[in-house]
């Protein structure tokens, strides 16, 4: 979303008016047909969409990468697949098993375990559900953590939110869609109108412009009902919008630049409510502990991962490497991130302004190291990285005082009030030194004021697991939103949401066999060092696409090989 200043209607040319004001009219008439739909027909519709996803996977997951400079067969195009077609079809799954729950007379959590956590949490294991999920994704669990005082029992009797207590509609919808991962857009429709009860216009970000016959076909079943509308254009139709009077609520993912002038201030004050997802500075904090060569070379390549994937162009990036420098492997640690950084396959840093972000880290930081022909950067020490988020593949590395519990206080402290935004931060701790950590390290946990902690996992992980949430930790406000305001995808309906917790394996097959969680995975296909990624993640695809055993059997094959 380009940052310009809202716009008034003559600005844009009656052409380009028109069809903007026709799908908004459509989409009033269609919001109280929305409305009134039973569960068991917004699941039946839902089932629809999820047909027409699997038929347009393979253009959506192509175009996209194509979109990034990268060919159809590239490793890291198995990206495309996984933030693409896989995380729509998940998530459809979810929503539609959430619905069928209801349309029965069941709480969506009938079934799911619950839990506590420090400070008077309810805790909701929200996956694996599935047993495919069990194998696919081994290892690794979410939960969401409600706001303190919240019951399970309460949490049962209010999943559903707007699907479960549709009295009366609440109009249509503004989704302003974010450039960098295609599924936020049709994700964040899917919320629009299962979480909120509004119907929704698409304005797609130009940077996705080749993707909207895609979202058209995806969304068909939808835009033929009148409960989705797709849209293009640049910062002045995004303006537009806005400002329309059939509008009732805008959501936008993108950065706080653009939040800011959507918000607008004065007489010129967007008059309508705003959820937003806005990115910030994620922190990687590496807990000091006995690591084996395998398992520093290991946490390396997911570290780069967090930073270079989707080159870098990512709100859900690791950007500051806190680590101790009291640690005895710290050195030994460094050199193997430098590698993994080295070793990572070049691709074009292609989001628009990221070149000249690039060239801002080299004045601002004269003594980085660069890789990949001067495309990707390792910084040290603090300053501005800690508040500016580069949204480009530049990674900071800042050491602080302490082992143990000590460094992991100074940690979560210099997370919490020296690096800007609230949106994720992850966790690498062995399991010898977790263990030893005790039950104090679950409040240190409670302590992180972010809404996805990832513990030996990366926060993107929550972000692909529909029935996990994602967004800002709770308190962020129109004048003050640095992560921004509210949360999505949470496929269970949950009200009363404070974080997501992913938990994941610190060891890959068969090392996980020496200890701490278990999984049968190898590197997983997410890693931008998977030589295997592409075939590995589009055959997860296609699983949850079709469900046929075979083809998914040689997928797993394949991840041996990454």
């Amino acid at each position: 979303m380009t940052t310009t200043s809202p716009a008034t209607p003559h600005e844009l040319s009656p052409g380009t008016r028109a069809p903007l004001d026709a799908a908004l009219t459509r989409l009033r008439a269609g919001a109280a047909e929305w409305t009134a739909l039973p569960a068991a027909d917004r699941r039946d519709l839902l089932r629809r969409v999820r047909v027409a996803v699997a038929d347009a996977a393979d253009d959506w997951a192509r175009i996209a990468a194509a979109s990034k400079g990268l060919s159809a067969r590239h490793p890291l195009a198995g990206e495309e697949w996984l933030a693409g077609p896989y995380a729509a079809i998940v998530a459809l799954d979810a929503y539609a098993d959430t619905l069928d729950a209801l349309a029965r007379g069941r709480s969506p959590l009938s079934g799911i375990r619950t839990g506590t956590a420090p400070g008077g949490r309810t805790v909701v294991h929200t996956s694996p559900l599935r047993f495919s999920d069990r194998i696919l994704l081994s290892g690794y669990t979410t939960e969401v953590w409600l706001q303190p005082g919240i019951t399970s029992h309460e949490a049962r009797d209010a999943a559903g939110l707007g699907s479960r207590h549709p009295l009366r509609s609440t109009g249509v919808g503004l989704v302003l869609g974010a450039g960098n991962v295609t599924s936020i857009p049709f994700l964040d429709v899917l919320y629009e109108l299962l979480a909120e009860g509004r119907v929704a216009l698409l304005k797609v970000n130009p940077t996705q412009d080749a993707l909207v016959p895609v979202f058209e076909r995806a969304f068909a079943p939808l835009i033929e009902a009148g409960f989705t509308a797709v849209a293009s254009g640049g910062g002045d139709v995004g303006a537009y919008l806005t400002r329309h009077p059939e509008v009732d609520h805008v959501h936008i993912t993108g950065s706080e630049t653009t939040f800011r002038a959507i918000v607008g201030s004065g007489a010129d004050r967007l008059r309508v409510p705003i959820t937003a997802e806005l990115g910030g500075v994620s922190p990687i904090i590496v807990v000091p502990g006995r690591w084996s060569k395998a398992d520093l070379r290991f946490q390396a390549e997911h570290v780069a991962t967090m930073r270079l994937h989707n080159s870098g162009h990512n709100c859900i990036a690791g950007q500051v490497v806190l680590l101790s420098r009291d640690w005895d492997q710290r050195e030994d640690f460094e050199r193997e991130l430098r590698r993994a950084f080295a070793r990572t396959p070049k691709r074009p840093v292609w989001y628009p302004n990221a070149a000249s972000r690039l060239e801002h880290v080299r004045a601002a930081y004269p003594d980085a190291e660069w890789f990949a022909g001067g495309t990707r950067a390792i910084t040290a020490g603090g300053g501005e990285i800690e508040s500016t988020e580069y949204f480009a593949p530049v990674l900071g590395v800042i050491d602080l005082p302490g082992t143990d519990s000590a460094f992991v206080d100074a940690a979560i402290d210099h997370a919490n009030e020296r690096l800007t935004g609230t949106l994720g931060a992850n966790v690498l701790v062995d399991p010898v030194t977790l263990r030893e950590l005790g039950e104090g390290f679950e409040a240190s946990l409670a302590r992180l004021r972010y809404g996805t902690v990832a513990v030996n996992a990366w926060t993107a992980f929550g972000f692909l697991t529909p029935t996990a949430t994602w967004g800002a930790f709770p308190g962020g406000t129109v004048d003050d939103a640095p992560s921004g305001i509210g949360i999505v995808h949470n496929a269970l309906l949950l009200d009363g949401v404070e974080r997501t917790v992913v938990r994941g394996p610190f060891r890959p097959f068969p090392r996980s066999l020496t200890g701490g969680r278990f999984s049968v995975l190898p590197k997983p296909p997410w890693f931008v060092t998977s030589r295997t990624g592409r075939a590995v993640s589009e055959g997860f695809a296609r699983f949850r696409i079709d469900g046929r055993i075979g083809p998914l059997v040689a997928t797993l094959l394949r991840a041996f090989g990454a």
